[in-house]
């Protein structure tokens, strides 16, 4: 295929022919890259510097002065084992919790 049209020492002819096409084509490829990865930079510059500033430390939410959360234990089932020391199958496992525990009564409360 000549896309040459008479010219031999043409763009044309570089790029469709010879071993330089692929060092052309790499370069281009490369310097694509590059300048996508400059504009990636810059758009995420702009976007920062839009933004609000982080809040100072006289700004920040104060502690309350009472406690607003209750950090509870779970307590489990009774993990017990066979006496003879086997271990258990599957189906001999049971509901093992999933059963409803009491609440203890010598726990006190806050």
């Amino acid at each position: 295929m000549d896309v040459t049209n008479g010219a031999s020492n043409s763009l044309a002819a570089t790029l469709a022919d010879g071993p330089g096409a692929v060092g052309v084509t790499i370069g281009v490829v490369g310097l694509a890259v590059v300048v996508l990865l400059i504009g990636g930079f810059w758009w995420g510059m702009r976007r920062r510097d839009k933004e609000l500033p982080p809040p100072r430390p006289e700004e920040q939410p104060h502690r309350p002065a009472h406690r607003t959360e209750i950090q509870e234990s779970d307590k489990h089932g009774s993990d017990t084992f066979p006496d003879n020391g086997s271990a258990l199958s599957p189906y001999e496992l049971g509901g093992h919790g999933n059963e409803a525990i009491p609440p203890d009564p010598d726990r006190p409360r806050d």
